[in-house]
């Protein structure tokens, strides 16, 4: 008999960039894990975050790199799954397979562009929970729910009022 394993679910956001709607906390309620893919907007974004779950976020292109809570990169290992994390700026225009190749990690986790997109590629993930902030080039805003268990990753993108 194989053991099975709790599902983790992680909570997935980027570019804020100041503004945290109140549908985030119940659009992330219940998540181990706030991930946060830059373009924050201050700390007082990340304080807010923490009222939900632990939170561990990158900078954006309109973050002060030397912000002490916000990192280049994050590779996040759950349940076997390595998680990468960065704004996707770094990249120029960032696009599932530019990140694919640039990152070898099963899912990769990005922002900036503010478009929501989830793309599956050869076993692996590329998501971008949209943008959760002020809303710009007629998007809506959101956020996703990623969920792992027994080594595998899948993922919501849940809109936000």
């Amino acid at each position: 008999m194989t053991q099975r394993s709790a599902p983790t679910i992680i909570g997935l956001i980027s570019d804020t960039h100041g503004l945290l709607r109140p549908s985030v906390h119940r659009a992330l309620e219940g998540v181990t894990l706030i991930l946060h893919a830059g373009d924050v907007g201050g700390g007082e974004i990340l304080d807010e975050l923490r009222l939900i779950a632990p939170v561990r976020a990158v900078y954006g292109n309109t973050d002060d790199t030397a912000d002490p809570n916000l990192e280049k990169e994050l590779i996040v290992p759950v349940d076997g799954v390595g998680i990468h994390v960065s704004h996707g700026h770094e990249l120029g225009s960032p696009t599932p397979a530019k990140l694919l190749v640039a990152y070898p990690q099963a899912v990769i986790v990005y922002g900036h562009t503010h478009k929501p997109l989830v793309t599956r590629a050869d076993g692996r993930l590329v998501i971008n929970p949209g943008a959760a902030g002020p809303p710009r080039f007629n998007l809506g805003p959101s956020v996703g729910r990623l969920t792992i268990a027994n080594g595998e990753a899948e993922v919501v993108i849940v809109a936000l009022d």
